[in-house]
């Protein structure tokens, strides 16, 4: 059993839509969360990743009251989670992993419910419902079971269901697991036309895709802590990996180059060389004019820069050290581990 924690400092005044400081949570003898810190400022969207059961759900079943700590604090929507968890719920909204929709009924009697839940007015459920389901497009689909719905549509029905009490945060657990390309791209357009609305995206994903294309900060949850944090630029940059890659067709110009080119590694099946580069301009001219020194021309130069993939391997291979940082985790090219 893991050690019982320090009391965990108090939480500064902060305008921030999540503020947590050292929350842990174990089950059984498993330690999930190990006294992890959150800092999400207001209308932005804040992606938590990591591999599976790495303890992104816990963390969004805590801070949105379904299950309690074992030790640390938070504040969510600027009420503390612990003193005051009816005015979290409040503010927030869900959409977890599993689709809330009933299908044996309408979308708009879907949305409807809803409204009674929150104990909107009659009229003003109703104004809201025929406004959400315009906003997602669903207008047309309205009265039919939902149960009809695409997977696509089912998650904009989600989604939409969750802003019918007009949450100032929004928590989606992998909102977009199992949708086609077309519907994940939709879903996305939504999550930025929330953002613009000012209300505040918590988005835990397995698509770093996802993460890259919508979120302003990015933190990596492995072994129960916070192993990096920052924005998708900031992030990439910590891992090495970086590299040209320079092909033939001529085998003689492919063995020319080989001998110019000191340290970098070969391919020869493909008649490729790899160089470690950062990507800079002042690299790649340097590259271009050894070749060109040495009258030798390539049929294709292309450059790899480390994305989040990269980082996510980096982050959470089996040699990473958690919380010691990508430097701590050996770095292999993600085609190999894929």
């Amino acid at each position: 059993m893991p050690s019982p924690a320090a009391p965990p400092a108090p939480l500064a005044d902060s305008p921030s839509a999540v503020a947590a400081t050292g929350l842990r949570k174990s089950y059984g003898g498993k330690t999930v969360l190990d006294g992890i810190d959150l800092h999400i400022p207001a209308g932005s969207v804040f992606a938590l990743l990591g591999p599976n059961g790495a303890g992104k759900t816990t963390a969004v079943k805590i801070l949105s009251t379904l299950i309690a700590a074992d030790g640390g604090r938070a504040r969510v929507a600027g009420h503390d989670l612990a003193a005051d968890p009816q005015s979290v719920r409040a503010a927030i909204g869900v959409t977890g992993q599993f689709s809330a929709v009933d299908g044996l009924i309408t979308g708009e009697e879907n949305m409807l419910l809803m409204a009674d839940l929150h104990h909107l007015p009659r009229r003003e459920g109703r104004r809201v419902t025929a406004e959400l389901l315009e906003r997602f497009d669903l207008v047309e689909a309205a009265k039919k079971p939902a149960q009809s719905y695409s997977g696509g549509m089912r998650r904009r029905l989600d989604i939409a269901m969750t802003l019918v009490g007009g949450p100032r945060v929004i928590f989606l657990d992998e909102p977009t697991t199992g949708l086609d390309p077309r519907s994940r791209h939709r879903t996305w357009q939504i999550v930025r036309e929330l953002v613009k609305g000012g209300v505040t995206v918590f988005l835990t994903t397995q698509y770093l895709e996802e993460a890259d294309e919508l979120a302003d900060r990015i933190a990596v949850l492995n072994g129960g802590r916070i192993v990096a944090e920052g924005t998708a630029d900031e992030l990439k940059r910590t891992v090495p990996g970086g590299h040209v890659r320079i092909r033939f067709t001529d085998p003689a110009a492919y063995r020319s180059a080989a001998a110019v080119l000191h340290g970098a590694g070969r391919d020869d099946e493909a008649l490729a060389l790899q160089l470690p580069s950062d990507g800079s301009q002042r690299e790649l001219r340097s590259v271009l004019d050894w070749l060109d020194s040495a009258g030798i021309e390539a049929d294709e130069l292309t450059v790899h820069a480390p994305d989040l993939d990269d980082v996510f391997f980096a982050l959470t291979s089996s040699t990473a050290t958690p919380g010691a940082g990508p430097a701590a985790a050996s770095h292999q090219p993600k085609e190999a581990l894929r």
